[in-house]
């Protein structure tokens, strides 16, 4: 699944013979599991250099190769019956960071500085879209921008589905605003009013999130931010929502 949209490869290229794709593939995966440094990774397991690695995900990530492969994915699944679109679930926590874009002071300790995934994920707990932002920056701003931000899902008849029928969240994105804007997109909120009593059940099916988060920072690349540079960080975080789909996809096969 992943050939057919890798970027050719210039025939001309300067240079020394550039390492086999799918070695440094391999070794992205390799450091996205361990949370080792491009720089420690071990020339023995025949992927190539950290550096080579390095440089493979940043000129992936600007043909658009792991956002291909995460909406390819999501299609099957959606093929298979496998997306839960009558509801998707919103939620933030914060992840480490050790400095780089999209920092700021953490809410917990203002001496340090942190980032934080904002995930939306459907009823089954599938990723659609992960953003990273600095650590004080509130949920409620990024709600649009993860409904907005889930990718057009073919596999079923007629034109590609974005929207889902209703948003499920806690009380971080309690916004009469947002609520507006979200019924003006066909979907109904489902959000808890500060100062008000939860909304009976909202938890039980929000869960989902929650263990979403807990796949997605199972690779340790992700659940500390290492990768300085926001763009190669987000590559390995739309790479880690296509292995989670991949696994789901592969579970349900017989």
């Amino acid at each position: 699944m992943v050939e057919p949209v890798l970027p050719p490869w210039p025939e001309r290229s300067p240079g020394p013979r550039p390492v086999d794709d799918r070695r440094c593939l391999q070794g992205i995966l390799y450091v996205l599991h361990c949370n080792i440094t491009w720089q420690q990774l071990p020339l023995g397991l025949g992927f190539g250099s950290g550096q080579a690695c390095w440089r493979r995900l940043g000129r992936w990530h600007e043909a658009g190769v792991f956002d291909t492969l995460h909406r390819l994915l999501l299609a099957e699944l959606n093929a298979a019956g496998e997306l839960d679109w009558s509801r998707v679930c919103v939620d933030a926590p914060r992840a480490g960071e050790k400095g780089g874009e999209a920092t700021g002071p953490s809410p917990v300790d203002r001496r340090k500085t942190g980032s934080k995934h904002h995930l939306i994920c459907d009823g089954n707990g599938t990723p659609f879209r992960v953003i990273t932002t600095a650590a004080n920056v509130n949920d409620v701003t990024r709600t649009l921008a993860l409904v907005d931000g889930i990718p057009p899902v073919a596999g079923r008849p007629g034109r590609p589905r974005k929207r889902p029928e209703s948003l499920l969240g806690d009380k971080g994105y309690d916004s009469n605003p947002n609520r507006r804007e979200l019924r003006k997109r066909g979907i109904l909120p489902v959000i808890s009013r500060k100062g008000s009593p939860d909304i009976h059940g909202l938890g039980k099916l929000r869960y989902v999130v929650e263990q979403t988060f807990a796949l997605l920072h199972q690779f340790k690349r992700l659940s500390i931010r290492w990768e300085r540079r926001l763009d190669l960080h987000d590559a390995l975080a739309s790479l880690a929502c296509g292995l989670i789909c991949w696994r789901r996809l592969k579970n349900r096969r017989p």
